[in-house]
């Protein structure tokens, strides 16, 4: 390894490192616009200008230079700092400096490094440069005069997001950032050019002048809009949410955030749930705490427990489960299923449901099989992963589903479910490839879980695995569930599930219909068909006015996911905590609480009364849960059942990406995302922009 000395400390580093990636190892920051760790290379911005010695008597790009033995670098001499001086007068000549309107000022890159490098005064009196404003999409909008060409956005959009949309055009002082044809950029990532964007070219238009820096109060959590659970900050004002942002974590999304977790929490705002609600004479009406549980209370005297069910849903909290769970077997139920979406999924085998790879596992990885899984818009963060691995080359990817464009190349098998009987007795072309790879992975999306043949599936899935060493017994386990729910994990492991001789969520619908469940408690289920429920006197426990509150008897306001302290396991097995933002809306209550203030209520009240106790009792259930942040291997058993494989894959989970939860449909920006990139509306248009 090189060893070389970096303003007079001796440093080693291993061979092709770069000059600023050896500084920045000893702590030594050398400023910079263009580079950035997750990109390649582009050496366009020169403001990472150092000394280098032997070498010509000029300054050396230190992004770009790898070092070399003997090496003597100096990153403050006299050289280096009037190089820098330079460039940034060079940058500022074009630039509008109008940091008092912009929505970057205060986080700005360039507004730093001119304070440090900058001078007081410019020497340039001619008129500035001034761009055209370019539509990019709802998402992002853009003041190209501020551009300083670092193109972090269209390496970004190119290596990353696999959408190549975003170029230059032009030379020298008429170059341009700009999008193919001057399109929206059709990507489920695209908001992370805006945190890429080193000035305030591109700012997030949800956020356009809302608030400044320097005014919000932020807060460390993780989103559940799906489930993979990236972790997030959220940043608010006067007790409402400003904007979501990502944060840094290597394992799960790295430091990047789907558009939908970043841009839909504007729809905590709307149609909000912040009063109990009882059904009179066939209309919801406001009503006080006490008259919601009376009025509970008084339906559920003298009905049977086999007669009353509990369904929980895509958002649902470990606590509100745990108190549920408890309330339902208080009350004599076994009729509980976290599974809203029907998948056939085993609950007593941990890893016949568990993203078993993990996502930075997806790096190690050299072969892939996608079953039934849109995992693009299903999983954002896990796609990017897997084009991630796929640009290292020597990841052959094969896929059974619909044909989708997920940004690196598949071979699809098909959207026959049968494919997996070929694969199995290696008779099928792909198997050869699986058996080939030292570390083959198998993903099964919900998409082929919740068929009819969704234990079949999951059955088959298992013995391929198998078949071709996705699991080896010596630490490698290439069996993966992609899951879309936030809760489902959480609910499995917490056991949120039928009980002896207790109806799954297909039965327990079927029973509401045919009056055989006289009861049902929704917690959070909005993506059930309300129109199955008959007669059913059905309890809403939620925050959203979405589908289940509009058939509810009875209306609970509960917390949203910035609302509180709540415990989520992700795809993975991985257990994260949010942490209370804001708080909710008027009456609304967390969501534990209100099942726990029930319970006393209808004379089973359950044994605690804070958050810390209810944590107790989970981490009793399932010890898992006292592990925040750990990833536990779950052992490999049978599962499934085997049985014939009927048909194609039944149906993709996402049919609209933006608009998946009562969270998203209430947002007024996804709306608008819905409108753009669902309903052909691409081009700019006098009402875009």
């Amino acid at each position: 390894m090189p060893k070389l000395t970096i303003d007079g400390i001796a440093v080693e580093v291993p061979a092709g490192t770069t000059i600023l990636q050896a500084a920045e190892s000893i702590g030594i920051e050398i400023p910079r616009f263009c580079y950035h760790e997750r990109l390649s290379i582009a050496g366009n911005c020169r403001m990472c200008l150092v000394e280098v010695k032997p070498g010509p008597p000029k300054p050396a790009a230190s992004c770009a230079m790898p070092v070399a033995e003997g090496m003597e670098v100096r990153t403050d001499s006299e050289m280096a700092r009037k190089a820098r001086r330079g460039v940034m007068e060079f940058l500022l000549i074009n630039h509008p400096l109008d940091c008092p309107i912009c929505d970057q000022g205060g986080e700005c890159d360039l507004q730093d490094q001119a304070m440090t490098f900058g001078s007081d005064h410019s020497r340039y009196l001619e008129p500035k440069r001034a761009v055209t404003e370019k539509y990019l999409g709802p998402l992002i909008k853009t003041a190209m005069t501020r551009c300083i060409h670092c193109t972090r956005c269209v390496r970004f959009a190119t290596e990353v997001a696999g959408v190549p949309e975003l170029g230059m055009v032009g030379r020298g002082e008429h170059a341009e950032i700009t999008s193919y044809l001057e399109s929206a950029i059709a990507s489920e990532l695209s908001g992370n050019v805006v945190d890429l964007c080193p000035v305030g070219a591109l700012t997030s238009a949800p956020y356009a002048f809302l608030a400044r820096p320097w005014e919000l109060r932020k807060t460390e959590s993780i989103d559940v809009l799906d489930a993979v659970g990236s972790n997030i900050r959220i940043d608010t004002r006067s007790g409402q949410v400003m904007r979501v942002l990502p944060r840094l974590n290597e394992a799960v999304n790295e430091e990047w955030l789907a558009d939908k977790s970043r841009h839909a929490v504007d729809g905590l705002r709307y149609q909000r749930l912040d009063t109990p609600y009882v059904r009179r004479d066939g209309k919801l009406v406001a009503a006080r705490w006490d008259e919601a549980f009376a009025a509970i209370a008084e339906r559920l005297a003298g009905v049977d427990g086999g007669r009353i069910a509990a369904l929980a849903g895509d958002q649902a909290d470990v606590e509100a489960m745990t108190a549920l769970k408890d309330l339902m077997a208080a009350l004599g139920s076994p009729h509980l299923d976290c599974r809203q979406d029907g998948a056939k999924l085993d609950p007593t085998a941990r890893a016949g449901y568990l993203f078993n790879t993990t996502i930075a596992g997806i790096e190690s990885a050299d072969a892939l099989l996608i079953i039934g899984s849109d995992i693009r818009w299903e999983a954002p963060i896990i796609n990017a992963r897997i084009r991630k691995r796929s640009l290292m080359g020597g990841f052959p990817v094969g896929r059974i589903g619909a044909p989708r464009d997920l940004t690196y190349p598949v071979t699809e098998l098909g959207e026959d479910l049968g494919v997996l009987t070929g694969l199995i007795e290696g008779g099928h072309a792909f198997a050869q490839r699986l058996k080939d790879a030292k570390r083959p992975m198998v993903i099964v999306g919900q998409g082929a879980l919740t068929g009819a043949d969704g234990a079949a599936v999951l059955a088959a899935a298992r013995a391929l695995a198998e078949a071709v060493g996705a699991v080896d017994g010596e630490g490698w386990n290439g069996f993966n569930v992609l899951h879309t729910a936030a809760a489902r994990v959480g609910g499995l492991d917490l056991g949120f599930v039928p009980g002896a001789g207790g109806r799954d969520t297909a039965a327990i619908l079927e029973g509401c219909g045919s009056g055989a469940i006289e009861v049902l408690y929704l917690l959070g289920a909005d993506e059930i068909d309300t129109t199955a429920l008959g007669k059913a006197f059905v309890i809403y426990q939620g925050h959203h006015g979405d589908a289940g509150a509009q058939r509810a008897d009875v209306i609970l306001p509960g917390s949203a996911y910035t609302e509180k302290d709540a415990t989520y396991v992700n795809t993975e097995g991985r257990v994260q905590r949010t942490r209370r933002a804001v708080f909710p809306p008027g009456e609304a209550k967390e969501d534990w609480a209100i099942v726990r203030a029930l319970s006393a209520v209808l004379g089973k009240t359950l044994p605690f009364d804070s958050l810390e106790a209810v944590r107790a009792r989970m981490n009793a259930l399932n010890p898992l849960f006292a592990r925040p942040g750990e990833v536990k291997p779950a052992p490999w058993t049978a599962f499934g059942a085997p049985g014939a494989l009927g048909g194609g894959v039944s149906r993709s989970p996402i049919a609209n990406y933006y608009m998946t939860c009562p969270i998203s449909r209430a947002s007024p920006t996804m709306a608008e995302c819905t409108r753009v990139f669902l309903n052909g509306s691409l081009k700019r248009t006098g009402t875009d922009g």
